[in-house]
């Protein structure tokens, strides 16, 4: 689906030419809180039992990994405040 065109205008060697470029919904940056939407809109009725069971594995893999890099930078920032404090 095409969401709109970019005309932009290249100068090359004195001569002004126009370029026109489509751009496709997928071709534009996702934000963060539109894949957990997207996630949420998926029909989950045509999936089988293994594939649902597949899901259900990596997203409670991608909770883990969340998880672990926000204890991580929560040690970091511990670690930081602690050093400021003491100075």
């Amino acid at each position: 689906m095409v969401v709109g065109m970019i005309i932009r205008r290249i100068l090359t060697a004195g001569m002004a030419r126009s370029t026109v470029a489509l751009v496709f919904e997928d071709d534009l940056p996702k934000k963060k809180s539109d894949l957990v939407a997207e996630l949420a809109r998926e029909d989950l009725d045509r999936l089988s039992i293994a594939e649902l069971d597949a899901r259900i594995a990596a997203l409670e893999a991608e909770v883990e990994r969340t998880r672990r890099k926000r204890a991580g930078a929560a040690d970091f920032r511990n670690a930081a405040d602690a050093l400021f404090r003491k100075g």
